[in-house]
């Protein structure tokens, strides 16, 4: 499937392939994109099959998701990259990095792991009308204190801890529209995948490649224990778990995030020039 892809920086500058996670679009990582094109990277940000404007009417299997991404590989005449993926998006960047080991030259793998585990408590009726209740307040008016105040009783309070108007800003403008974007397809794969218990820890051993690992200590989605694990069985991983902070980190810490980033690219420097 050709994917809608948002590109950005010099189109000279070293490729970075970023890749969201359930619900997500490429879209919803202009919280890397940005930092990293002004840095001088080319970012290629594709909605997956079934997100964002990468529309499909079929059902699919996850696997579908690597051929696609490969498509986008040739059309752009990419020949090597580095991969940043986030939460599902760091599970098909591994997934590629392990298809395509010629191309992918690192990972920078964000509230991912190869074997996901979950501590999300029961979801009630309640929580799903505070949560819409709450999305679209603060849809109207982004990080106003009243959609902070609901926010907080609703599930927005398993996905971030540090309920700041940055944070509320990105679920309106990136994390909403995606969420109304996202496919029952995509859905429907993903959880046929989790329903049979995905675990790619013995193989990503393999991986010799650069890695950087980050989560967020609170994460119920994709626990910061599931993803040290993976960063542990990483030949070549740096880990940062930031305390205080959940599934949706990167918008609440975007500077710390992004600054850790960069860091970890200087000292990558002569690799991914």
């Amino acid at each position: 499937m050709r994917l809608h892809t948002k590109t950005q920086g010099s189109i000279t500058g070293y490729p970075v392939l970023c890749l969201h996670g359930h619900p997500g679009s490429g879209a919803a990582m202009s919280v890397f994109t940005d930092t990293l094109a002004a840095l001088g990277f080319r970012t290629y940000a594709p909605d997956l099959r079934g997100y964002g404007h990468s529309k499909t009417a079929y059902p699919f299997e996850m696997i579908r998701h690597l051929d696609d991404l490969e498509e986008l590989l040739a059309r752009y005449g990419i020949k090597e990259c580095l991969v940043l993926g986030w939460s599902l998006g760091g599970i098909l960047a591994m997934e590629l990095a392990l298809r395509r080991s010629d191309v992918v030259q690192g990972l920078v793998l964000i509230g991912t792991a190869a074997r996901p585990r979950g501590s999300h408590p029961p979801i009630s009726l309640q929580d799903n009308v505070m949560t819409g209740i709450a999305g679209l307040v603060n849809w109207v008016v982004p990080g106003w204190k009243g959609a902070i105040a609901l926010g907080k009783q609703s599930l927005f309070r398993y996905l971030i801890c540090n309920h700041t108007p940055t944070a509320y800003s990105y679920l309106a403008k990136a994390g909403a529209p995606a969420t109304l974007r996202t496919s029952r397809h995509a859905t429907t794969a993903l959880n046929q995948s989790i329903r049979a218990g995905y675990n790619r820890l013995p193989d990503i051993k393999a991986l010799q490649i650069p890695v950087l690992m980050l989560c967020g200590e609170c994460d119920r989605h994709i626990t910061a224990k599931s993803s040290l694990e993976t960063a542990q069985a990483l030949p070549n991983c740096e880990s940062h778990c930031y305390p205080n902070t959940a599934h949706l980190f990167p918008w609440e810490i975007p500077d710390q995030v992004n600054s850790d980033i960069q860091n970890w690219l200087g000292r990558h420097k002569e690799r991914f020039n």
